[in-house]
């Protein structure tokens, strides 16, 4: 029975690390948030659950929390996430994903803190040449989302190789769907999820959804991703970090995803078949640097911990969406 320690979620109101605390809460850890509520929401977090309202750019105040918490292990999902506004404005990305991640690790080590899980991407492989991908693929990143997020996984590996720390960079393909009780969800207004879009446009709160480029080298035409549904993906941070605690002379890299690709069109496909409705497709050029495919390989997670999705099915994932949508029109009084 692995001793379950008091553990940081940075970013704990946004999408995924709402889903995170969740997953602590209902497994019995004792589990804290920080987070600047700048893409968060305060809604999101669970009653009982500490929320610290500030930046982990601030030492003093992370050092604080790691004390009065007993904080042992950090689940790290605070930062930026939009590809396009990356290239755009790159300095903000290398800000918030990279500087202010130095500075949480410092306070990391300086508290004592003896594990910590890195929230990754993708994105950190940039076009590969082989789909599906494994995690020793070129880390080639296209763009400084994914450049940031590639620095502080060698950040962490050279600091876990210096100090008593280990950590596991989890890389995530396309994070989708909600808590199966609606308890959270993808709240983001403006979000580029494919799903969250097209669950949108299907209770007409959009009036189409683009679909970016028809000509790639897949059997339709659009691009392919690899959908993991959130729920699914915090419980895999739940068991690496048990993976942590157990093996405490180990460090891991482990890709987040199902193995299984699905179209643009397919995913539609799906909304269409949940909603019983037709979304109106907008057919649109290519956008620079999207890959064809991109599948994990994700036989190595599978075989370093006991992870067994419980909903790796396209049509609950969007049902999930969808719920989580309609509740959310409740919550802001739509």
């Amino acid at each position: 029975m692995t001793q379950k320690l008091p553990v940081l979620v940075t970013g704990g109101a946004g999408y995924i690390g709402s889903h995170a605390v969740l997953a602590l809460k209902d497994a019995g850890w004792p589990v804290c948030v920080i987070d600047n509520l700048t893409t968060g929401f305060r809604f999101a977090v669970p009653d009982g659950v500490p929320l610290y309202e500030g930046d982990i750019e601030d030492g003093a105040l992370v050092a604080r929390i790691i004390a009065e918490q007993g904080v042992q292990a950090i689940m790290h999902f605070a930062g930026s996430i939009i590809v396009p506004e990356s290239v755009e404005n790159p300095l903000k990305y290398y800000h918030n994903n990279t500087a202010k991640s130095r500075a949480l690790i410092e306070a990391a080590v300086k508290g004592g803190v003896k594990h910590f899980i890195f929230s990754s991407t993708a994105a950190t492989y940039g076009i590969p040449e082989v789909s599906p991908v494994t995690e020793d693929s070129p880390k080639s990143p296209i763009n400084p989302y994914g450049m940031s997020k590639l620095m502080t996984e060698i950040m962490l590996k050279d600091v876990a190789a210096a100090h008593p720390i280990n950590y596991c960079a989890l890389r995530y393909f396309n994070v989708a769907g909600a808590d199966p009780q609606a308890r959270t969800g993808q709240s983001t207004a403006g979000a580029t999820h494919l799903i969250k879009v097209a669950v949108e446009a299907a209770l007409g709160k959009r009036e189409s959804v683009g679909v970016f480029g028809t000509d790639y080298a897949t059997p339709d035409g659009t691009g392919v991703r690899d959908y993991i549904h959130v729920s699914d993906l915090a419980s895999a941070h739940v068991l690496a970090l048990e993976g942590l605690i157990q093996k405490p002379e180990r460090s891991l890299t482990m890709n987040a995803g199902y193995g299984r690709g699905f179209s643009v069109l397919e995913v539609l496909d799906a909304v269409d078949r949940v909603t019983n409705k037709t979304i109106n497709r907008v057919l649109q050029p290519r956008r620079a640097g999207d890959p064809d495919s991109l599948i994990s390989d994700n036989s190595r997670i599978k075989a370093t911990v006991p992870w067994v999705p419980a909903y790796a099915d396209l049509d609950v994932i969007v049902a999930h969406a969808l719920a989580w949508e309609r509740k959310l029109t409740e919550i802001r009084g739509e």
